[in-house]
């Protein structure tokens, strides 16, 4: 455990010093910006301003699965999860007056046939193969809540959120193994169940503009809870291409260190995503 817990954190500073180098730049080039208006980063006012953004996720997975005791290896490119993607949605609604903002966010997704390097257990570690199958839901929902430290050129946020997650899966290991173990009579092992926890996260994210409609974005969050520890990058563009349509396009890592009895949700998505914000 001690060794997954150090690759965890190895990948948290990795990322976490490539997204502190985006915005240590954006604030570096603040001062010089101060003359772009900031309508073009959303400033507050004291009129309530709503917004939806329905959005793709285009994410991999990579990390370990486990239920009851049972583990499995995931390593799954965007490419591969949209091939095994079952159904998708995403939505972000946000309400902003003054000041505050306040935020709803639903990630729900579910993969099925999903094949793994490897799988442990009660029965010892094997190699499979691909012939585990693994059918995997997650369910994401994100309440919080946001503070404007700085309304000038460049927009500084600090953000509070709950974050619930719900993960189900179902494993089938079949008998294609090295090296050959003995399995149950029917030569198969399969292993379901589902999990949920909530997290505490608080973050920072920063608007930067470049031009009158267009800026750059940088968040980052951790925390724990259910979890042993959680975080959120994210660094993306937002362009307000005509009034009150804003497209919004990026790169997302989220990852969880789940250990509870047997089910593991060791587990890092991230890849690109594509948004449409409506505002009204």
């Amino acid at each position: 455990m001690s060794g997954k817990n150090n690759e965890v954190n190895r990948l948290f500073i990795h990322n976490a010093m490539h997204l502190a180098v985006i915005l240590f730049i954006t604030l570096a080039l603040a001062v010089p910006a101060a003359s772009v208006a900031a309508t073009a980063t959303g400033g507050a006012t004291d009129a309530w301003q709503f917004e939806i953004t329905p959005y793709l996720f285009a994410a991999g997975l990579k990390g370990q699965v486990g239920l009851r005791g049972v583990t499995a290896d995931v390593d799954m490119s965007s490419s591969e999860v949209i091939d095994n993607l079952d159904s998708a949605f995403m939505v972000l609604f946000t309400a902003r007056k003054g000041r505050w903002s306040y935020g709803l966010e639903s990630v729900d997704f579910k993969i099925s046939d999903e094949g793994a390097k490897s799988v442990s257990g009660p029965f010892g570690g094997v190699t499979v193969d691909g012939a585990l199958e693994l059918t995997t839901s997650m369910n994401v929902y994100q309440g919080s809540i946001g503070y404007r430290l700085s309304d000038g050129a460049t927009v500084l946020d600090l953000i509070g959120a709950l974050r619930y997650t719900r993960v189900r899966a179902d494993m089938n290991v079949v008998l294609n193994t090295t090296p050959g173990i003995v399995f149950p009579p029917d030569n198969t092992l399969s292993a379901d169940g589902s999990e949920s926890w909530s997290d505490a996260v608080i973050g920072l994210r920063v608007l930067y503009p470049v031009a009158e409609n267009v800026s750059l974005l940088g968040y980052a969050d951790v925390g724990a809870g259910g979890s042993d520890l959680t975080y959120q990058l994210i660094a993306g563009a937002n362009w307000e291409f005509a009034q009150d349509i804003t497209a919004k396009v990026g790169y997302r890592v989220m990852d969880w260190d789940y250990d509870n009895d047997g089910t593991v949700w060791d587990m890092q998505t991230s890849g690109l995503y594509l948004g449409l914000g409506l505002q009204f």
